[in-house]
């Protein structure tokens, strides 16, 4: 009994001594107050290898110093350094308050506080926290250093989460680039083809370059060789990043066109008047959005990134009643008459563009976006889509789906669509035509409120807002057919595609003549654009 009671005390005393070794204060630290001495002097060469030295030591010491560097907290209190806290100065190794002396400050110019950084990242990668664990891989994938491959190796070989790890392959790939062992060297060039980040080119061309002497600066054929084939395939991965880049650029053009082209289709369609005021009440929409925001700023700053679905409504009634407004007191009195519409319309939209011009200023306004609204999806290494234009895209086709609903669904329609195919007929069997002109005019006018509450995120809102569109959307709709939503839906996106498919080969302005041209050859060929209008007088 006595000779365990032996025992177990001798365990308790080594298990005590062992816990006292290990805690910080009384442990042995690798880093010393030597070690600490070039941070203070003014040898910069000598800072950067004292901090190379604290990043690869790795001990709570190291790290502490590292953060506080970072923090820019670390002063020199005579020959030796310590971490301001506050009104106190600790020493960086015991962690014990100095006093008697006055604190100075040290010197880092850029290179170093962004190695310090760095290395304070480094040191970050041992958190057991996944958001510090990944915060120090981006602050680290800013300005990847050699000199911090060993820790990256070791943090590669320990984490755990599929998407930190792939991250830190990157890292690791970029760090072990110029390693002496050649094995290592084309393991990192396999892994920087795997992310198919075209941006990683860079870091291989001067693999596969040659020096001035005529040798390259690689000597490994084998790694060379993997260079070629990894830049290769970055060289692939880049064209196809451009292309559904491009495909996106002109879907997104596209869905401006068809909020702005969609109402012009239905007056034009129905009435056959040349609205060249069109534009102008996606201007309307557009600034109806801005004193939707300013009110929501003013009254309702809690929810403010709710905004924008008061807005939406709002912009559509406001458009819709001016549209209203416009086709009972002048447009109703000119039709039959295009080239004095299209005068008369042309005027209206000065006088707008200059009512908006008296109440708003000449200057342009900014529309915020919600919060929600803002950043973007990367979906490829070098693509990343932003959440307006892909929330202006869905938007468009709610717009077109509530569009054919009322066209197909509702009593107001279906008097639309006889108007539009034989209006004669329509109004013999009692369908008052001339109510049902006004009615279709606002709700076109509406529509166009509609794409103007969508081209206020995408930009700022101004009184030219809606002449950058106007001929554009009219060429949609000739292309894709009179009165056809259908036809207004396909030229609207085609003419997006199109532009944005030519513009990198031949200019903003010359893709937009080819455009033209190729819209005029397709009219002579083809009168009726791309769906015919069917109906009893679809002859005429």
């Amino acid at each position: 009994m006595i000779t365990i009671r032996r025992w177990t005390a001798a365990a308790l005393v080594l298990l005590s001594l062992g816990a006292a070794l290990t805690t910080p204060s009384l442990a042995h630290a690798a880093v010393t107050n030597a070690d600490l001495t070039a941070l203070a002097g003014d040898d910069f060469d000598a800072k950067s290898q004292a901090i190379d030295h604290l990043a690869s030591d790795g001990s709570p010491q190291a790290t502490a110093l590292l953060k506080a560097l970072a923090d820019d907290t670390v002063v020199t209190v005579g020959d030796r350094l310590a971490i301001q806290d506050g009104e106190t100065t600790l020493d960086p190794i015991t962690g014990a308050p100095l006093k008697g002396e006055n604190a100075g400050s040290i010197t880092l110019n850029n290179v170093l506080r962004a190695k310090v950084a760095t290395a304070a990242a480094a040191g970050a990668l041992r958190s057991p926290d996944h958001d510090t664990r990944a915060q120090a891989i981006d602050t680290m994938l800013q300005n990847p250093s050699p000199a911090f491959k060993t820790l990256v190796e070791q943090a590669r070989q320990k984490e755990t989460d599929p998407a930190l790890r792939k991250r830190l392959d990157q890292l690791w790939a970029q760090t072990a680039l110029h390693d002496a062992d050649a094995t290592k060297r084309r393991e990192a060039i396999d892994l920087i083809a795997a992310t198919g980040d075209p941006q990683m080119r860079d870091l291989l061309l001067p693999i596969v370059a040659k020096q001035a002497d005529g040798t390259y600066a690689e000597p490994d054929a084998t790694v060379r060789s993997a260079a070629d084939i990894a830049l290769t395939q970055l060289a692939a991965a880049q064209r196809r990043s451009e292309f559904f880049g491009t495909v996106f650029a002109g879907l997104s053009l596209g869905s401006v066109l068809l909020l702005a082209a969609l109402g012009l289709a239905i007056t034009y369609g129905l009435i056959g008047v040349i609205n060249m005021a069109h534009g102008e009440f996606l201007m309307v929409g557009a600034y109806t959005t801005y004193v939707v925001q300013t009110l929501f700023q003013r009254f309702l700053p809690g929810v403010f990134d709710a905004y924008l679905v008061a807005a939406v409504p709002a912009a559509f009634l406001v458009a819709a009643a001016l549209g209203f407004v416009l086709e009972r007191t002048v447009i109703k009195h000119l039709y039959g008459r295009p080239l004095e519409t299209l005068l008369t319309t042309f005027g209206i939209s000065l006088l707008m563009i200059q009512g908006v011009r008296t109440l708003f200023g000449a200057q342009n306004v900014e529309v915020i976006n919600p919060s929600w609204m803002s950043g973007g999806v990367a979906v490829l290494p070098n693509l990343m889509l932003p959440y307006n234009r892909i929330a202006i895209l869905i938007f468009a086709l709610v717009v077109v789906a509530l569009t054919w609903s009322v066209l197909n669904l509702t009593r107001l329609g279906l008097f639309i669509r006889a108007v539009t195919q034989n209006r004669s007929m329509a109004a013999c069997v009692g369908v008052k035509t001339g109510r049902v002109d006004s009615y279709a005019f606002a709700f076109g006018a509406g529509i166009a409120g509609l794409g103007g509450c969508a081209l206020s995120q995408i930009g700022n809102v101004g009184p030219d807002l809606g002449q950058s569109y106007i001929i554009d959307s009219f060429m949609a709709v000739v292309l894709g057919g009179v009165g056809q939503l259908a036809g207004t839906i396909v030229g609207a996106f085609g003419l997006g595609i199109a532009n944005k498919l030519l513009e990198p080969v031949w200019g903003a302005v010359l893709a937009k003549i080819a455009v033209l041209i190729l819209i005029v050859l397709f009219i002579q060929k083809r009168p009726q654009g791309m769906f015919a209008l069917k109906g009893r007088s679809a002859e005429a």
